[in-house]
């Protein structure tokens, strides 16, 4: 069962990887390069995931022919987004939340590689309303 409390956990380990990614390579890189080696070290960890799903988008009961894609579905319950920008906006928040609607996932996470510190300037957590609807333990 997912709780906030397990999801934060999981948010925890996903930070870790992503960190580790930084470390290794720094800042300056393809955004396509984060993303090869943080789905290994995702790997690594034992963390379930898939990777650049193609996201189905509904209108109206009309199934569009869809070409978004999120980098990572983690637990299925996780989205991650990464970027490698001079600076994240508003619309990398609103892709997330978009992506985090359409999967019907309580959590997203949206990654900026191309920083001094990823976690301090590079990371943002977004919750929306099913994650209030989860249970705390």
């Amino acid at each position: 069962m997912i709780t906030q409390y397990s999801l934060n956990e999981l948010t925890y380990e996903i930070n870790a990887a992503a960190i580790e990614v930084h470390r290794f390579l720094g800042p300056g890189l393809l955004e396509s390069m984060y993303q090869k080696c943080l789905q290994r070290e995702l790997q690594l960890r034992g963390i379930n995931y898939h990777s650049e799903l193609i996201i189905p988008l509904n209108y109206k009961d009309m199934n569009l022919d869809s070409v978004i894609r999120c980098d990572f579905l983690i637990e299925d319950c996780i989205v991650i987004e990464t970027k490698s920008v001079e600076t994240l906006m508003s619309i990398h928040e609103a892709q997330l939340l978009t992506y985090m609607q359409q999967l019907q996932v309580p959590k997203g996470i949206l990654y900026n590689f191309n920083c001094e510190n990823l976690l301090r300037k590079g990371q943002k957590t977004l919750v929306n309303r099913l994650f209030g609807q989860l249970p705390a333990n």
